[in-house]
């Protein structure tokens, strides 16, 4: 049996209604109307002879196999706009100061850069790690030009990439004590990971101490990894020498997205985000 090719056409109406949430706002963001867009997923559809959306009174959701197809599609859709620009595209050049959180960076953020600036050569990127919501005020005043960082509860600012699950991490073999509170290494007040780690604990009814803390994620880590404390990271950063510790309470997840005003940078924004979905699906 021949497998079928996928029209990138197709998979571009598919991903646009998956992530705007609908048909009409699909058909908007690409100048089409809901109609147009509906044929699309629906000639999807019948390529792969799954169905990829539920069409829900409350609008659409990603089935299972559309879940799947998701990953692949964005993948797909960001090789193919990296090797047209590439192509055809002027050589794109300037400065591009980009700030990243900090738990990003363990397996994530080096082929990111080695992607894009192999893509970028004449692009002059500046790179600052930290904490996302001080790398968000260093953009506010006007130092950074984008942050890739979490989004609070209940934010609408920033575009989503993709979504963290927060997990408890700590060395091989360890093991919480049993005659003292559990021992935690966290990042400072502030910290939203920290946040939903404390709470987690006090709806848990589980004793505590913070016996570690750093304003590097890396010391942290580090604390973690000689089997000091336990801490919680995102499931698809985590360095050598740390494994999800089973047992303790849920801290859900975290959304992860692009802040800044991508107004101008279309050509070097839209293929950066390709590389850090790519980077995290590899990842994960």
């Amino acid at each position: 049996m021949r497998v079928p090719d996928l029209d990138l056409d197709l998979l571009r109406g598919f991903v646009t209604v998956a992530e705007r949430g609908g048909f009409t706002a699909a058909g908007t963001a690409l100048g089409l109307t809901q109609s147009a867009i509906s044929l699309k997923v629906k000639r999807l559809e019948e390529i792969l002879g799954k169905r990829v959306l539920d069409r829900g009174g409350r609008g659409v959701a990603l089935t299972r196999e559309g879940e799947t197809l998701l990953a692949y599609a964005r993948r797909m859709l960001a090789l193919n706009d990296e090797a047209v620009r590439r192509m055809i595209a002027p050589p794109v050049t300037g400065r591009l100061r980009l700030g990243v959180a900090d738990h990003f960076i363990p397996r994530n953020l080096a082929p990111v850069l080695a992607r894009f600036t192999q893509a970028y050569p004449e692009v002059r990127l500046e790179v600052e790690v930290g904490r996302s919501h001080e790398l968000r005020a260093a953009m506010a005043d006007g130092a950074l030009d984008l942050v890739l960082g979490k989004r609070r509860d209940g934010e609408t600012e920033g575009r989503p990439l993709f979504t963290e699950t927060i997990v408890w991490v700590a060395a091989p073999g360890w093991e919480p004590p049993t005659d003292r509170p559990l021992p935690i290494a966290m990042l400072p007040q502030g910290c939203m990971f920290r946040d939903r780690a404390l709470a987690a604990l006090a709806r848990a009814g589980l004793a505590f101490e913070v016996v570690f803390t750093s304003a590097s994620l890396p010391g942290v880590a580090a604390a973690a990894q000689a089997g000091f404390a336990t801490t919680v990271l995102g499931r698809t950063g985590l360095p050598p020498g740390l494994e999800e510790r089973p047992g303790l309470p849920d801290c859900g997840t975290a959304e992860m997205c692009l802040f800044g005003d991508a107004e101008g940078r279309s050509a070097l924004v839209d293929p950066l985000i390709g590389f850090i979905r790519d980077s995290v699906a590899l990842a994960g």
